[in-house]
């Protein structure tokens, strides 16, 4: 039996408890500058609403369309449950079971840890409804059959979240989940083969399809770390030069958007990386 002083501690404890369940939509909100879900899920077009869906991604497999990820119950994400959105993030399928396209960069939200995932789920159950209806896929033939995805996710995917290595400190962990969870940079920076899957063993060496440089210590040994710094906050080189589109958009999105603590972690995490040449032209 709780004593009355213990039964009280344990009244006031469970209201607590219960908001950390649901979430914090404004730690949500930072998650989700970290993650560059906005980039995906926007138009590309003037006074387009965020998380509305309609961006276009360019693949060889065929073209992409980002979805509606605002509340809207229709054309959005709105009667989904949190555990809806928990199973799209950590093993890649619909609320309905099927499997998603990795377009979509499950392979690294996986990583993503339980709590993020709540928070990321708060805020955008936060968001403004929008009633722009999704985009059907064009994809080439026979790239649209999803079943074939159980193969493809067979050689190339493991869910699970993100787990530290007790090699590293804390600096290096953080941005390693920076990197490899929430900013899904080797989606982009690591070359793929002819199926799509990633290259393992040349992770982060750059890739001629995404037209992504080389994020290892190769390229980034002649450059110090308030280089680096400026670059991901302005998108500028110290010689004048800008980013790419594609980068200047991240860097706009994600990486101006982090904490000074973050962006030191990020830059920390690449630095520990193994050396890796250029990815052949």
């Amino acid at each position: 039996m709780l004593g009355p002083a213990a039964a009280g501690l344990l009244l006031v404890a469970l209201p607590f408890a219960a908001r950390a369940q649901q979430g914090d939509a404004k730690r949500g909100e930072y998650l989700s500058k970290a993650a560059g879900c906005v980039g995906c899920h926007t138009e590309e077009k003037k006074d387009a609403q965020p998380y509305a869906g309609g961006r276009a991604l360019q693949t060889p497999f065929g073209t992409f369309h980002g979805p509606n990820i605002t509340p809207h119950p229709q054309a959005g994400i709105g009667r989904w449950s949190e555990q809806d959105f928990i199973r799209a993030m950590r093993e890649g399928r619909r609320p309905d079971g099927a499997h998603y396209f990795p377009a979509f960069p499950y392979p690294s939200f996986t990583r993503i840890n339980d709590q993020d995932l709540r928070d990321l789920w708060a805020y955008l159950r936060s968001l403004p409804q929008s009633s722009r209806a999704n985009q059907a896929h064009e994809l080439k033939f026979p790239f649209g059959w999803r079943w074939l995805l159980w193969g493809w996710k067979l050689l190339f995917f493991k869910p699970g979240p993100f787990a530290a290595d007790p090699a590293k400190n804390q600096v290096v962990n953080r941005g390693a989940y920076l990197v490899n969870a929430l900013g899904h940079c080797g989606e982009c920076h690591t070359p793929r083969n002819f199926l799509g899957g990633p290259k393992k063993s040349r992770a982060f060496a750059g890739s001629r399809l995404a037209k992504a440089p080389n994020l290892t210590p190769t390229r980034l040994k002649n450059k110090g770390d308030g280089e680096l710094k400026e670059f991901l906050l302005t998108a500028m080189t110290p010689d004048g030069d800008v980013a790419a589109e594609s980068m200047a958009e991240v860097v706009q999105n994600t990486t101006s958007q982090l904490t000074p603590q973050d962006l030191d972690a990020l830059i920390a995490y690449l630095r520990s990386l193994p050396a890796l040449p250029d990815e052949p032209k």
